[in-house]
């Protein structure tokens, strides 16, 4: 039922809603390049996703939690990510149970009946005045959904599809994906299960990742409008290698194997069921000599040059993972080999200790103890408020990292960046037998610092995300990896930064191309750029 009864007579903004006629149809993507176009074309654009379910998450400057895709939106918008953004945000912790983020901090912990039951009545306020607010703030603001808007088990108390398009008063453009097959069959079936009052804001579709010869496809389109009455805006072209970071895990079903090729370096970062924040690695696999591998099996671990623990949201739940699957005693297999390193971020890095501590239950719905991996003597305690800040500093003057050894006398010049999202506190218990990795600081507060790893520089973690892209960290701990093997330093390296914007223009010039961008506008109700 519509009700457009929450908007406020302060709002200016005009508003475009992107839905899809399934989850990974590239409705992220589309929104953060439409952000870019935006920009590009002289207004103030923000992105708003109501609420987002999402492992992958991003520190605002305030030091609030949102989804990930929110935050590269933001920033292909050239402004600073707010929770307006994205007011809800549902973490997985287990199997039917979420931990639940409203305004970037963490409210409680609900099963997925009592979220549909007891929140979701009350969420609408919450989420129409972030909107309200970024709609007197911006010129536009592009709407993202979640999933599919014909879920009619859930249409009922939905707040980030066709009941929110129509709180707002918000034209719809349907994404659906060619890639998958069955494009026509989705976008009618998706409009057959909509109510005909949510099939009237549905103004134009997309059709995403094509890959073959349009004129074939023509016919279809000429069916489909004169079938539905709407407009086919755009046949997007298939992108391969969108360097845009994602937030749902299904992406990594595609990076197993990594590059094709051969590349200097191999990486592998083990995929345990509750990963978090994977695109920690994106940077790494940018670079010319790495290939990045996400594995779940001893089997496909091989001989890397190093290993990578990720962040996770259940550390004690994938730790029993890796013990139940055999991955334990492969990696420890594996880091006995020479040059090899082992590397702990976040959940990754409390894993590396030797005790993990949850008294009140915060990862679980009961109290757990669990003995770690044991290559760090470190004792984690997991507390009830969770720790979400960005950091900046250097690499300690006494690292065990190991960087080549040109780099050792100037190691505590080499600066660093990342954020911190987790729940546990981390004490070293033996610290004449490890070394402090870096010296940082948070926004305001004094230096101190973070991280340990093994004297011989084998083992290491950290509780910073986002670590790789620092540029000269990167490169030079690589080029630490290279010198293992017995290989020449690499010396140069790319921006992360340079190469992020150069991604949003790169797919908006892509859009642009592809996309009927007159009728976009028309539809807003905005006048384009001339």
């Amino acid at each position: 039922m519509e009700d457009a009864s929450a908007q406020t007579s302060e709002q200016t903004a005009a508003v475009l809603m992107l839905q899809g006629t399934a989850s990974d149809v590239g409705k992220s993507v589309i929104t953060t390049a439409l952000c870019r176009i935006f920009k590009q074309d002289g207004f103030r654009p923000a992105p708003f996703k109501s609420q987002n379910m999402a492992l992958n998450s991003y520190v605002t400057e305030d030091g609030k939690e949102i989804g990930r895709a929110q935050g590269a939106q933001a920033e292909a918008c050239g402004i600073e990510a707010t929770t307006d953004m994205n007011p809800i945000l549902i973490k997985p912790v287990r199997d039917m149970h979420s931990q639940i983020v409203v305004h970037g901090v963490p409210l409680t912990q609900m099963s997925a009946w009592d979220y549909r039951q007891h929140f979701l009545p009350e969420a609408k306020q919450t989420v129409m005045d972030a909107l309200n607010r970024l709609r007197a703030t911006y010129d536009i603001v592009l709407m993202e959904g979640a999933g599919s808007p014909a879920e009619i088990n859930l249409k009922d108390r939905d707040i980030v599809n066709m009941n929110l398009a129509g709180w707002a008063d918000a034209p719809v453009i349907l994404i659906s994906d060619i890639d998958r097959g069955g494009v026509f069959a989705s976008i009618v079936g998706t409009l057959e299960l909509l109510e005909p009052h949510e099939v009237q804001r549905v103004k134009g579709f997309i059709i995403n990742k094509f890959r073959g010869d349009l004129s074939l496809l023509q016919p279809g389109l000429d069916w489909l409008e004169e079938r539905t009455g709407i407009p086919v805006l755009g046949v997007l072209p298939y992108i391969s290698d969108i360097q845009i970071e994602a937030e749902d895990s299904v992406v990594l079903d595609s990076m197993r194997h990594g590059k094709s090729g051969q590349q200097e370096l191999d990486l592998a970062v083990i995929r345990y069921p509750r990963i978090s924040n994977f695109t920690d690695f994106d940077a790494l696999s940018r670079e010319p000599d790495v290939n990045v591998r996400y594995v779940t099996s001893p089997d496909e671990l091989g001989h890397p040059d190093a290993i990578l623990l990720p962040g996770t949201k259940d550390t004690i739940g994938d730790l029993a993972f890796l013990r139940a699957s055999g991955l334990e005693h492969a990696i420890a297999s594996q880091t006995e080999r020479e040059h090899v390193q082992l590397v702990g971020i976040c959940g990754g890095y409390q894993m590396l200790g030797q005790h993990l501590k949850d008294p009140f239950a915060v990862e679980a719905n009961q109290i757990q103890e669990a003995y770690g991996l044991g290559w760090l003597p470190l004792s984690t305690t997991f507390l009830q408020n969770k720790q979400t800040v960005r950091a900046s500093g250097n690499v300690h003057s006494h690292h065990p990292i190991r960087l080549p050894k040109e780099s050792d006398a100037a190691a505590n010049s080499l600066p660093i960046n990342g954020y911190e999202i987790h729940m546990g506190v981390t004490k070293c218990l033996e610290p004449e037998r490890v070394t402090a990795l870096f010296e940082i600081a948070h926004p305001g507060g004094q230096s101190f610092n973070e991280g340990w790893g093994t004297i011989d520089g084998k083992v290491w973690g950290t509780y910073l995300h986002g670590l790789f892209e620092s540029d000269q960290f990167r490169r030079s701990w690589l080029n630490g990896l290279r010198e293992g093997k017995g290989l020449s330093p690499l010396l140069e390296t790319y921006s992360a930064r340079e190469r992020k914007e150069m991604e949003f223009d790169r797919v908006a010039e892509s859009l642009r191309a592809s996309l009927d961008m007159q009728r976009v506008y028309e539809i807003m109700g905005v006048q384009p750029p001339e």
